[in-house]
């Protein structure tokens, strides 16, 4: 393994988990469930770069800290905390990280709420990472699909060379590029230099690398400013660095992956690990009651204690929805 020494492991640990309502709340977003093997995402994240990386850095929100803290604690780690008052987005957030390093620290960033199976191709992809964040390249990691997904975005790629990004595509559009074989799963994992990101932010989106600075020079103890951080335009790496930067490479990587941003994809993980499904690949989550499906096929059954989802598979993306109208009428199930 490389040396570790000025390698940092930022995670960004803001989002709600809107795709996985019921059973992701602001209380209690989808990476800190203990759905998966016992664990939560959250814990998982951290214990599979702990060999990678000798520095911790949580970039979280006001609302989630304390769970982190619960999940950090429990398993005896050190950690440097980010603690955003109000979300602005992961370019935003990447900066916070990167202004609170030493600038030649490369950096991983990944989400908190990613499973990923086949560790020993998950660390090479890593070190040939941070090979090239290390002579100045921004990385990004692209997933070799194993289908024509239409809930991620892609990376259109000639060897390490981006050639676009794309946004989710529908199915025919997502089966073209399958067909293609050009073309990589979007991952949002990220590898650089603090300083090269920092330049290009500033070079890109002089804004918000601006205001991102002014707010992180009056943080205090890594907590920042709500009214400061307000100021900050909230747009993706994706946006600010990743689609206008000549500094981007790619590593292609084979490992399995998914963002669990589904109850499609949190389906077939679950299936993946034993969960039972009935004959007619009917799924129950969140309850030990006998749950029966009659007449119906491909159907998952979410049971929390104050709201249920009932929905067929193929319409997991629209859960989003359901959780917007919820939101416009300042529902409390989504607390």
């Amino acid at each position: 393994m490389e040396n570790k020494k000025s390698i940092t492991h930022v995670i960004l640990s803001g989002g709600v988990g809107s795709r996985l309502w019921p059973l992701s709340r602001k209380s209690r977003p989808k990476q800190y469930l203990d759905l998966f093997d016992g664990k939560s995402l959250f814990e998982m994240t951290v214990e599979r770069n702990k060999a990678i990386a000798d520095t911790l850095l949580v970039v979280g929100n006001v609302d989630n800290r304390h769970l982190s803290k619960a999940i950090l604690d429990k398993t005896a780690t050190s950690y440097v905390d980010i603690v955003e008052s109000t979300p602005r987005n992961t370019a935003a957030a990447i900066a916070f990280a990167a202004f609170a390093s030493e600038p030649d620290a490369v950096l991983i960033v990944t989400p908190s709420d990613h499973i990923i199976d086949g560790m020993e191709a998950y660390e090479a992809a890593i070190q040939e990472a941070i090979v090239k964040a290390r002579e100045g390249f921004i990385v990004t990691f692209g997933i070799v699909p194993t289908k024509p997904e239409t809930g991620y975005g892609y990376i259109e790629r000639r060897g390490d060379q981006v050639i676009s990004f794309r946004e989710k595509p529908n199915q025919v559009t997502a089966a073209d590029f399958i067909a293609k074989g050009d073309f990589l799963w979007n991952s949002g994992m990220f590898c650089f230099k603090a300083s090269v990101f920092l330049e290009e932010l500033a070079l890109f989106h002089p804004e918000v690398y601006a205001k991102s600075k002014i707010a992180w020079e009056h943080s205090i103890n890594g907590n920042l400013d709500l009214d400061l951080s307000l100021e900050i335009p909230s747009i993706s790496i994706d946006y600010a660095v990743m689609e206008r930067s000549k500094k981007i490479k790619v590593v292609s990587s084979s490992f399995g992956w998914s963002d669990l941003g589904s109850f499609e994809a949190v389906y077939d993980y679950l299936v993946s690990i034993g969960h039972p499904v009935d004959k007619n690949r009917n799924m129950a989550i969140g309850t030990p009651n006998y749950t029966a499906f009659i007449g119906v096929k491909d159907c998952i059954f979410v049971y929390t204690d104050t709201a249920n989802l009932i929905l067929q598979k193929e319409f997991s993306q629209d859960v989003k929805s359901l959780y917007g109208k919820l939101e416009r009428e300042g529902s409390g199930l989504l607390e």
